[in-house]
């Protein structure tokens, strides 16, 4: 969530404080219900996108913050991240991925 910028966070806050009524957040806005849902609609795609950069490496992090900034849709983003990963050998696990034997001193 800390990827989130100002303006999204704002809009959040005050979605919350209408108790998660759209029509009353159209209404402090001064626009349409329809344009509150589109951006509440893109406001949570950005969330799922964001909420994916834990997986994956730090190439793969870096394609979706710029999906959720909204540089590329995510079919780009789908596209991207199948291409990078056909063509990006296998890591092998660090030491610390690697189990310790038991047993043995």
């Amino acid at each position: 969530m800390e990827q989130l910028d100002d303006e999204d966070i704002g809009f959040m806050k005050r979605f919350l404080l209408a108790s998660g009524s759209l029509k009353e957040l159209a209404k402090s806005y001064g626009v349409s219900y329809p344009t509150v849902r589109l951006r509440v609609d893109r406001l949570i795609q950005k969330v799922e996108i964001l909420d994916d950069t834990n997986s994956g490496d730090d190439h793969e992090r870096m394609l979706r913050s710029l999906a959720a900034e909204g540089r590329f849709d995510t079919a780009t983003l789908k596209a991207l991240l199948q291409s990078y990963r056909e063509t990006t050998p296998e890591k092998s696990p660090t030491e610390t991925e690697i189990e310790p034997n038991s047993g043995k001193s």
